[in-house]
């Protein structure tokens, strides 16, 4: 299942998680509050894992809270940026220093079947293909291990997308993949017994301007999409503030909705497999295809 984020330059993306790794921390309120919940709900399962894959680690504060839950796990740091790994490393000590890997989540550099794991809040929604993204979870997920996810739903900044469009007619924001959608994408990959769910946030902004200086300090200005040509920018976004202050409330306040989708759904023990981008064939590793005949004997 491709997504409308496939369109988007991870370049770009990873330029902007750079840019924005000394200041992500003090405007991410919603995506801290949002991880801390994540991490609430493993009080519930019965998981003691060894290795730990912390996807979209960002600056390290789920790596070193699930660093100490499971003080015996190896947890891995794994993010896009270099930026936001240098910051999580810095949750180590010289006794435990936090291993860090650069690269995407939708070619995970790691083996099949080396992780118990998999725990990622709020990056999903930047990866371009939720059918590939999970298939290479289920590839390095251990049978019956564990992903756990967060990400944006549909409505997610919806009181801006629709001002932009307002504005000048373009969509400027992106459009996010849909619970039952994801639902869908986890079960097409074959894991098994997925678990869906979803809550609203709102949080409110003296200015149109405030919010947008937010989604830059946390590297997701992209969400807003890039220039369209023939068009003044000044003369845009003002029009875009105003479309977006109708919204205004009875205190004054703009309202800024985020959708929150999160997910969890156990791995099993089907085959791990590589697809090639761009012929499309399918690479099932000979230690795992050895192991399957062995099961089945």
């Amino acid at each position: 299942m491709s997504t409308e984020s496939g369109k988007r330059d991870k370049a770009a993306i990873r330029r902007a998680f750079d840019a924005a790794a000394e200041t992500y921390d003090a405007a991410a309120v919603l995506q801290h509050e949002v991880g801390r919940r994540m991490l609430d709900r493993l009080d519930f399962i019965r998981l003691q894992p060894q290795r730990i894959l912390d996807i979209g680690a960002g600056t390290g504060h789920a790596t070193a809270a699930l660093r100490k839950r499971y003080r015996k796990a190896n947890v891995v740091a794994f993010d896009l940026s270099t930026a936001m790994l240098a910051h999580s490393r810095r949750h180590g000590s010289w006794l435990r220093p936090v291993p860090a890997v650069c690269g995407d989540a939708e070619a995970l550099p790691f083996a099949d079947r080396s992780v118990d794991l998999i725990f990622s809040s709020a990056t999903f929604q930047w990866c371009a293909d939720l059918d590939r993204l999970f298939e290479e979870c289920q590839r390095v997920l251990r049978p019956d291990g564990l992903l756990m996810f967060s990400t944006f739903g549909p409505d997610t900044l919806k009181e801006l997308r629709e001002s932009w469009s307002d504005a000048d007619g373009y969509r400027h924001v992106n459009r996010f993949v849909d619970m039952h959608d994801i639902g869908d994408a986890l079960v097409s990959a074959r894991f098994a017994d997925p678990v869906m769910d979803m809550e609203y946030f709102n949080m409110t902004y003296a200015s149109a301007g405030d919010l947008m200086r937010d989604l830059k300090a946390i590297g997701a200005q992209t969400v807003t999409g890039g220039r369209v040509p023939g068009l003044t920018g000044r003369a845009r976004l003002q029009r875009m503030v105003d479309a977006y202050d109708r919204y205004r409330d009875s205190d004054g306040r703009l309202p800024a909705t985020w959708e929150i989708v999160y997910g969890h759904a156990w791995a099993t023990d089907r085959m791990p497999q590589r697809r090639d981008e761009q012929t499309g064939a399918v690479t099932v590793s000979l230690d795992a295809f050895r192991s399957s005949l062995k099961g089945g004997d």
